[in-house]
C-alpha cells in the first residue's frame, strides 16, 4: 500500500507540473549567439539556453558560429549570419560576448530579414576592446595573440581573425578606420558613409539590454559594453556613452532608443560572462516572455520529451533554489 501510494503521489505530481505549470503557448523564439573559442555543443551553452527557455517559455536555439569554436576565432564576421526559417515571425537575440556582434551585424545589415524585437547583450565590444583577448595559454594562443598585435589591421588579419574586426586602437585611429573591416560600419563610424539605414533597422528594436560585468578583466574598458570608450587619441579617461561622438551624434540609434527608454543599462557582478541563474532570471528572461509587442496569435505546441524533461527538471531547480547565485557560463571570450 505504502508503495502505491508513494506512485500515486508521483503520478500527481507529474501531472501537475505538465498540465499547469507548463504552458502550451510559447512566445516568440529566440537564438543564442556564443563567444569566441565556444560552440554551441558545451554544456555551459547548452543549460543557458535551456534555462531562459524553460523561464520564458519561448523556444531557443543556438545558432553555431562556423563549426565551433575554431571557426568563432577564424572566421570573418560577416560570413556567421544565418537566416532560420523558425524566425520568420519575428525574434529576440541574446549574444555573448562577440556573439553580440554577430547579433548587431544581423539587425543592421540583413535586408528583408525577419525583425528583432529584443536584443540581449552580455559583455559585448560595443564600442571596441583596446586588447587584444587572449584564448588560453597554449601555444597556438600565444602565437595567434603576437601574430596580431603586429599587423592588427592589415588585409591578412582582418580576413582570418574575427576579434581584429572589432579592435580599436585609440591611439591609432587613422589605420582603425582605414583597415578595420567591421566596427567602423557596424558603429557607423566613417564620415561620408554612415548609412541611415543601419540606423533605422537598430533603432527599430523594442528593448535593447546592455549588460555589463563589474569585474570584466577581458574587454579593455570594461564600459564598452554599454558603448562606453576612450577617447580618440587617448587612453584616459573612460567616456560614458552619453559623452561619446557615437551616441551624441547617433550614428546608429543609440541616443534614439535611449531617449525612448528602451535601452536598459544593467550591471552584474563577476568577470567576464560569468553570470549567474539569479541573474539570468531577472534580466534576460523577461524580455523573451511573450509581451503585447510579441505576435498575438500564440501557437499551441506539443512540447518534444526532451524538452518536457528539460523544463521538468528546472523546474524543480527553481523550487529548491539549487545553484540560484552560481555562475553558469564559463566561456571567456
Amino acid at each position: 500500500m505504502a508503495s502505491l501510494s508513494q506512485s500515486t503521489t508521483f503520478l500527481i505530481i507529474i501531472f501537475f507540473f505538465t498540465f499547469i505549470l507548463i504552458p502550451t503557448t510559447q512566445a516568440i523564439p529566440f537564438i543564442v549567439f556564443h563567444g569566441i573559442s565556444d560552440k554551441c555543443s558545451n554544456r555551459g551553452i547548452i543549460q543557458f539556453t535551456e534555462l531562459l527557455s524553460s523561464w520564458s517559455n519561448s523556444q531557443g536555439y543556438c545558432v553555431e558560429i562556423g563549426d565551433g569554436s575554431w571557426d568563432s576565432w577564424t572566421m570573418p564576421l560577416l560570413e556567421q549570419v544565418k537566416n532560420m526559417s523558425e524566425l520568420s515571425e519575428g525574434y529576440n537575440i541574446v549574444g555573448l560576448s562577440q556573439g553580440t556582434m554577430i547579433g548587431r551585424g544581423i539587425i543592421e545589415f540583413c535586408d528583408g530579414g525577419p525583425p528583432v524585437k529584443n536584443f540581449i547583450s552580455l559583455a559585448g565590444p560595443h564600442a571596441g576592446t583596446a586588447s587584444i583577448p587572449f584564448c588560453g595559454s597554449a601555444l597556438i594562443c600565444i602565437l595567434l595573440d603576437s601574430f596580431i598585435k603586429s599587423e592588427i589591421y592589415s588585409n591578412y588579419v582582418q580576413e582570418h581573425l574575427a576579434p581584429s574586426g572589432y579592435l580599436k586602437i585609440p591611439t591609432d585611429m587613422t589605420g582603425y578606420l582605414e583597415g578595420c573591416r567591421f566596427l567602423p560600419k557596424l558603429n557607423n563610424e566613417i564620415s561620408g558613409t554612415r548609412n541611415s539605414t543601419y540606423k533605422e533597422r537598430f533603432a527599430s528594436l523594442q528593448n535593447l539590454v546592455l549588460i555589463m560585468f563589474e569585474d570584466d578583466t577581458v574587454l579593455i574598458p570594461k564600459e564598452t559594453s554599454w558603448f562606453g570608450y576612450f577617447p580618440d587619441g587617448s587612453f584616459d579617461p573612460i567616456l560614458p556613452a552619453q559623452e561619446t561622438k557615437l551616441y551624441k551624434e547617433d550614428w546608429i540609434g543609440l541616443k534614439t532608443l535611449d531617449e525612448a527608454g528602451k535601452v536598459k543599462f544593467i550591471n552584474v557582478s563577476g568577470n567576464h560572462l560569468q553570470i549567474s541563474r539569479s541573474d539570468m532570471k531577472k534580466y534576460i528572461a523577461p524580455y523573451l516572455e511573450d509581451q503585447a509587442s510579441a505576435p498575438t496569435e500564440q501557437t499551441v505546441t506539443e512540447p518534444s520529451s526532451y524538452e518536457w524533461l528539460s523544463r521538468l527538471r528546472y523546474l524543480f531547480k527553481d523550487l529548491i533554489g539549487l545553484n540560484e547565485d552560481q555562475s553558469l557560463l564559463h566561456t571567456t571570450y
